[in-house]
């Protein structure tokens, strides 16, 4: 252990010469504060932040994972191309230890800088409305909306598998199926026929109403608020763009069962956007002992429209279960497994490529991260015409590329959603113990039979 951290010191040092590290290191320190006081966003002290933070912590994961990739890749490369491995791998040093003391190294340098980094946005975040004249309503929001970290509750996924089979037994009994979706599979048109039969379930014509039920909605403290995030769509665009709304907000079982009112109903009238996200904001009082929240919605006679919610994002419940700085400190440990794995990818590549090469494979690797959705949708087209060639071949190597994109931290932070440490937790399974870990196997696979000079006679 003590000649691997000899290595990873002797890296760092090497590392902290570079070039281009002083320049990453120098843009991070520049453009941080400057971009927390010229962040505009849309107008708003909550766009601001929402704008810094996003911008902020994007580029730092960015050049963070770019100078990784370089240092990774320099530290061996360098060595072997101006003939210093020769003097180390003389010394009673391993080769293995040799490739572990270089992945140490360049990890302790990515937390060192992920520290600073991620503390000077983290402390301009925190410190940006003291710059700027904000109303108590502003501050009011970002408190509530921002500086805060909601979890979620969407409807429960209606189960229309019974009226959907009858919609298509019925065309296919008066032979209209094929004329009505033509060139489709029996899987597909079945697919096509619940997508809209869930679309009518959250429509709603004028005067009429939608009820959704939540259980179990447990906030962090009672005595603050919860949130109703939602969108309107509309059947006919009414002249002013806007919808006329009754709401209804709490445990609506008491309407249903006569009684005594226990628990406060929350009622409001508004006029909202379509297609623009909205939010109500109810005290949390209104949920019921056991955890019951019942939301409704009256569509305004005045509409003369059908208002519908988009099935997936129309309407979902937000409320308060953890802190800003946990969401945060959270959001940070994700750029640090994504550091990790790019680490380990660098020295993989390191350890058989020049460093031209090695570096343009690993930034296709890290450029098919931040896009891997878009890359599985397009090879899950592939799929259905190979099939098991597919399962076996491609697919296989494609489940061990990384997904950056899915757990992008700003995600999160932007919209105050709480990041769980079940999520964090599997971002570390599969990230960095399974495929980071496959990446430094094959290196020290690689690297402990690669032959480093020749002997002539």
């Amino acid at each position: 252990m003590r000649r691997t951290w000899a290595v990873a010191k002797n890296t760092i040092r090497q590392a902290l010469r570079m070039k281009v590290a002083i320049i990453f290191v120098v843009l991070l320190l520049v453009l941080l504060p400057i971009m927390g006081l010229t962040a505009t966003g849309d107008g708003t002290l909550k766009g601001r932040l929402q704008t810094f933070v996003s911008y902020g912590l994007s580029l730092t994961s960015l050049l963070l994972c770019l100078l990784t990739i370089i240092v990774s890749i320099y530290t061996v490369t360098s060595d072997i191309e101006q003939r210093q491995i020769y003097t180390v791998v003389t010394k009673p040093i391993r080769r293995y230890e040799l490739i572990l003391g270089k992945l140490l190294g360049v990890i302790v340098l990515d937390v060192g800088l992920l520290v600073v980094f991620a503390g000077i946005v983290y402390s301009v975040t925190v410190f940006m409305p003291e710059f700027f004249d904000a109303s108590d309503a502003e501050l009011h929001q970002v408190k509530n909306e921002f500086y805060t970290a909601r979890a979620s509750l969407v409807p429960p996924e209606l189960d229309v598998s019974q009226e959907v089979q009858e919609v298509y037994d019925e065309l296919e009994k008066d032979g209209q199926l094929e004329a009505a979706y033509p060139n489709m599979t029996r899987e597909e048109i079945l697919d096509t026929l619940t997508a809209r039969k869930r679309l009518e379930k959250q429509a709603v014509a004028a005067g009429g109403r939608l009820l959704w039920e939540f259980e179990n909605v447990r906030p962090l403290d009672p005595n603050q608020s919860l949130f109703i995030r939602f969108k309107y769509d509309v059947s006919v665009t009414p002249p002013d763009g806007d919808v006329y709304g009754i709401w209804q907000i709490g445990d609506l079982r008491q309407f249903q069962y006569g009684g005594e009112i226990v628990t406060p109903i929350w009622p409001e009238e508004r006029r909202d956007p379509i297609r623009t996200f909205r939010e109500i904001e109810v005290p949390a009082r209104v949920i019921a002992a056991d955890g019951y929240l019942g939301v409704e919605f009256i569509n305004n006679p005045y509409n003369q429209t059908v208002v519908i919610f988009p099935v997936e994002d129309g309407l979902e419940v937000l409320y308060k279960a953890g802190t800003f700085t946990g969401n945060f400190i959270k959001a940070a440990l994700l750029i640090l497994c994504r550091l990790v794995f790019l680490s380990c990818l660098g020295v993989l590549a390191a350890s058989f490529l020049s460093f031209p090469v090695a570096i343009l494979f690993c930034l296709v690797i890290f450029t098919i991260g931040t896009v891997s959705g878009f890359v599985l949708e397009s090879f899950d087209m592939l799929s259905h015409s190979i099939g098991l060639v597919y399962t076996y071949t491609i697919g296989a190597v494609i489940r061990l590329l990384p997904r950056f994109d899915q757990y992008n931290p700003t995600a999160y932070l932007v919209p105050a959603r709480l990041l769980t440490w079940s999520l964090l937790g599997r971002v570390l399974v599969f990230m960095v113990c399974i495929k980071a870990l496959v990446l430094l196997a094959l290196a020290l696979l690689i690297f402990s039979f690669r032959e480093l000079a020749k002997i002539i006679v």
